[in-house]
């Protein structure tokens, strides 16, 4: 592998660890938790790892010796910076337990358990990775871990290859499944253990015992910087206003820590859009109210920050998506009369006399680039692929229609826009110091929960914006972070994605700052990560875990 001196250089940092886990270990073990909500609803899917204590680890005075084990990992969903250090940190626990000990991971994601490919991890391979972004060292994927047949197939190559315990690292489905296998495996006595540990640059899953989930603190500062950039720009030429939409389907976590970051004029909230039942032309209203008060100033340029998901977000499209998914499923007789029409222009009439009335008049105001992605772009279960909407196209011409018409009741105002989408940007950075010393230390503990016999386990941080000494290291049953939702049309039992809180400091913070950035041309520019310098830059975490821990 050939390395640039970036590479080479920050392959030498040692993660900063838990003080609790530089020597020996001891658990303790706290008192019986519960789910979410639902409780007795998940405690019947879960009968053996419902309840179980949640775990800290602390300083202990007697060294352990542990017998040998060979140990999968796997990589679940969606790229996160930090996953390398993740098994890094698993590798090196596992050794330090017991130098006889084996790593196996498994290729491809989930699919590589099922489809027995796999691949020992050793020194000389784990060396190669460390603190470094993307999850090419043994792939990716989004297999769900769902069947019977699968679970039975996972059971055949463990015993193969004398698995004890598989480490899912993975998102709030990724985890699920985990937890669903952990109790699969319980139940039939397979005596293999099941741990997960939390990933999702999104930043929607997390609470009281998983502060933050790898990878959002360095796709958030990756973004940042690009905003900022733009920013600059902007400032420079004083001519654009930038629509840039991020990731975040979900939840809108990303979007309000750039903000937080960087102080754009318009960052739309998902979750306010909702609880408000903003109409998308109040939404539309408010930007354009923006773009006016700005070049009355004189500032004809600006920059808004729009979640990928929040499309879905807003009431009266969600309703017209509902209805468009079940208008257009594969096999019934309105999607078979759609598809037999010939030009956009009589397809478009179609559903327009289809729909409901009030949805007929959303979907006949949306420009005809976007009603066609609305009705063209399907997943493989027939529904709508939110996420290939071009949301932040649909803004800039909606806002554009709406200075059309204050232009001829003879409104003077400019205004010319580009669009962006950050997303791949940000999930392979090099992870930052934060995500580095976090995901070994996670990888860390899930060799300590495996060692102790446990399954159906999260790994667990906590205290994370102390210093990494300070951290408070231990494991979270996995059905004490569950709800049951609806999937598929049926009832389910999930992780509960974490949406922001209209009521939290960090929406709070940003919903006291707004107004002035509206107007005023208050950008600030965050810079590339910093892996070298003063522990405050270099160690800082994000705005939103020190507003969540410090304001409380």
């Amino acid at each position: 592998m050939i390395k640039s001196v970036f590479q080479i250089e920050r392959a030498k940092y040692a993660p900063k660890m838990p003080k609790a886990l530089a020597g020996s270990v001891q658990v303790i073990e706290g008192g019986k938790t519960n789910s979410v909500a639902d409780q007795e609803e998940i405690k019947k899917f879960f009968p053996g790892t419902y309840g179980m204590p949640i775990i800290t680890f602390e300083e202990g005075a007697v060294e352990t010796s542990y017998p040998s084990l060979n140990v999968g990992v796997i990589l679940s969903g969606g790229q996160a910076p930090g996953g390398h250090n993740v098994i890094s940190g698993l590798f090196d626990g596992l050794k330090k337990l017991n130098l006889s000990n084996k790593l196996f991971g498994f290729l491809g994601g989930p699919a590589g358990l099922v489809n027995h490919q796999y691949l020992e991890l050793t020194s000389d391979i784990i060396d190669e990775y460390r603190n470094t972004g993307g999850f090419d060292i043994i792939g990716s994927g989004r297999t769900k871990l769902e069947e019977t047949a699968q679970f039975d197939k996972g059971i055949k190559i463990c015993k193969q290859l004398e698995i004890k315990a598989i480490v899912v690292i993975g998102g709030d489905d990724s985890n699920t499944n985990a937890c669903v296998l952990a109790e699969y495996y319980l139940q039939k006595n397979t005596g293999i253990q099941v741990i997960g540990c939390p990933k999702t640059i999104d930043g929607d899953l997390k609470n009281e015992m998983i502060e933050a989930s790898f990878g959002f603190d360095t796709a958030c500062k990756t973004y940042s910087e690009l905003i900022g950039n733009i920013m600059r720009d902007a400032n420079s030429a004083k001519k654009y206003w930038h629509f840039i939409k991020l990731m975040g389907r979900s939840a809108s976590h990303i979007g309000l820590e750039c903000a937080l970051q960087s102080h754009p004029n318009v960052c739309l909230i998902s979750e306010e859009v909702a609880e408000k039942k903003q109409t998308l032309e109040q939404i539309v209203n408010e930007i354009t109210d923006i773009v006016v008060k700005r070049s009355q100033n004189e500032e004809t340029f600006g920059v808004a920050l729009i979640p990928e998901g929040l499309i879905e977000f807003i009431p009266e499209i969600k309703t017209l998506i509902d209805e468009l998914n079940e208008l257009l499923a594969e096999g019934t007789t309105s999607a078979e009369k759609f598809q037999s029409l010939g030009s956009n222009t009589e397809k478009r009439d179609y559903i327009i006399d289809t729909l409901s009335s009030q949805s007929s008049k959303v979907f006949a105001s949306l420009p005809n680039g976007i009603s066609r992605q609305l009705t063209l772009d399907r997943d493989p279960h027939g529904n709508v692929q939110v996420s290939r909407i071009e949301t932040e196209r649909l803004l800039i011409e909606m806002v554009e229609k709406r200075l059309a018409e204050l232009r001829r009741n003879g409104l003077k105002v400019k205004f010319s826009a580009q669009n962006h989408f950050f997303g791949y940007e940000g999930r392979c950075a090099a992870p930052s110091n934060f995500d580095s010393d976090y995901c070994y230390s996670l990888g860390f503990v899930a060799s300590l929960l495996i060692a102790n016999g446990k399954t159906g386990y999260l790994a667990s941080i906590r205290n994370t914006i102390a210093p990494a000494s300070e951290w408070i290291p231990g494991g979270v049953p996995i059905t004490m972070m569950m709800n049951m939702e609806r999937r598929s049309g049926e009832m389910k039992p999930v992780i509960q994605k974490a949406l922001v809180r209209l009521d939290g400091a960090p929406f709070t913070e940003f919903a006291e700052k707004r107004e002035e950035w509206a107007i005023e041309t208050s950008f600030v520019y965050p810079g590339p990560i910093q892996y070298w310098g003063p522990s405050a830059v270099s160690d800082a975490t994000t705005k939103t875990l020190q507003l969540e821990k410090v304001k409380k």
